[in-house]
């Protein structure tokens, strides 16, 4: 990382200089850590969007090129060519890897997907009808109330349980949510299965006969993992790190990082973009709600398309669409009435000179949720598998911030806007 330039800010005719740190890729930035010592200022920015929060070597994006890096490797190739948990340990070690530490890995997750008995009771405290989503922030939030033996953090072997803890027991406590829901029995997890296919297992396993997963299903949905196991410094990612600078421990922290991924800005785009293909209903009305979505006065929105940080194709979309594809026909479903009007969709927003224009491309939510719905996933849940895949992002992400020896504890500032300062009148004097 270079600091060899500098940028010159010029105040009340006072002069002072800012080291500027460029990194492997992307644009570099004004280290202005001394900004408020040196002009009594500080800056404005609304969201974050001009502002390096941290310094990371996990994730890259390059919205421009419309490219997604995991540790330098584009995610085309990974999710080609590796299965989630291999991701999952690059991103935690920062290398792929080899035969016997991917077995050693798998081995190690597998000793961790059981849960706590007791934990089991906590799911009877919800409501049957309560959101899974809900129900994950208070499951995952009490983990650290059964698993406090190794919450020395200073120490990398009690990081490392911790995180392989997360990893292991995420798809356990989101298909206990499911089958909670439902008023099913939970299943407990199977040694004999991968990750992926162990999850599907305890989601739509009984005890009345053996669960044999599809090998093309389990494919997708780890595609659909690996495609969501980290996206730089987004929102969740940012409440992760934040609630981490305090010192709190990991499985608070990935509490606060679901319960952010929650809102519907942010991880609840792919359902909303299936409630919207039922609203179009048919491809003969295509047409109707393209025209409505260009109209600043309709308050329809067309979900699926465009990127508040891709300015070009989503590379996941790519990705996801050939997946969609694979599954319906799998399945005997290439007719589906949404996957055909997604498309239908999608061909004329490519050809429409509006969308062209403003670049709003298909984004991976525009076909994740067709493929969860034919997998048999309920649209409440669909952010739970998201907030599982992501759960490998936000713990690396998290130990990156607490081994790095320039973090605080986060402490934004503000620009005041309220009343400025007065005394407090008498009772009689007040209006």
């Amino acid at each position: 990382m270079s600091t060899e330039r500098t940028a010159t800010l010029t105040v009340d005719g006072k002069t002072v200089e800012f080291p500027v740190m460029t990194g492997t890729h992307g644009n570099d930035v004004i280290d202005i850590r001394t900004l408020g010592a040196k002009t009594g200022l500080f800056t404005y920015d609304s969201g974050f969007l001009s502002t390096a929060s941290c310094k990371s070597n996990i994730t890259f994006i390059d919205g421009d090129k419309g490219e997604l890096l995991y540790r330098g490797y584009p995610i085309e190739q990974l999710a080609d060519n590796c299965n989630f948990l291999e991701v999952a340990y690059l991103l935690k070690n920062g290398e792929l890897p080899n035969a016997t530490q991917k077995s050693d890995f798998e081995n190690t997750i597998k000793r961790h997907t059981m849960l706590h008995d007791q934990m089991t009771k906590f799911y009877s405290g919800f409501r049957r009808d309560a959101h899974p989503m809900a129900v994950m922030v208070g499951v995952v939030g009490a983990l650290s109330a059964f698993y406090h033996e190794a919450l020395d953090f200073s120490d990398a072997e009690h990081r490392s349980i911790s995180i392989n803890r997360l990893i292991a027991k995420l798809p356990t406590i989101v298909a206990m949510a499911y089958k909670y829901n439902k008023g099913e029995p939970f299943m407990y997890p199977r040694n004999d299965l991968d990750y992926t296919a162990n999850f599907m297992h305890m989601m739509f396993g009984t005890p009345c006969e053996k669960y044999e997963p599809n090998p093309v299903l389990v494919r997708a949905l780890d595609v659909i993992f690996t495609l969501h196991a980290d996206h730089e410094q987004n929102a969740s990612t940012s409440t992760v790190r934040l609630a981490g600078s305090s010192g709190a421990n990991p499985f608070a922290c990935i509490s606060a990082g679901i319960a952010c991924l929650w809102g519907p800005a942010h991880g609840g785009a792919n359902e909303a973009c299936l409630n919207m293909l039922e609203e179009i209903g048919d491809v003969s009305r295509v047409g109707e709600y393209i025209e409505r979505a260009k109209d600043k006065n309709d308050s329809f929105k067309l979900m699926g398309f465009g990127h508040r940080v891709y300015k070009n194709f989503d590379p996941r979309a790519k990705l996801m669409g050939k997946v969609c594809a694979e599954v319906l026909a799998e399945l005997g479903l290439e007719n589906d009435r949404l996957f055909k009007l997604a498309k239908e969709l999608e061909k004329i927003a490519l050809e429409d000179e509006y969308f062209v224009e403003k670049k709003l491309y298909p984004n991976v939510d525009f076909y994740s949720g067709i493929v969860q719905k034919a997998l048999g996933i309920p649209t409440s849940m669909f952010t739970c598998i998201f907030a599982l895949a992501r759960t490998v992002g936000w713990i690396t992400q998290w130990e990156e911030m607490i081994t790095d020896p320039e973090y605080k504890i986060g402490r934004p500032r503000q620009l005041y806007t309220g009343t400025a300062r007065r005394n407090v009148p008498a009772i009689e004097q007040r209006p």
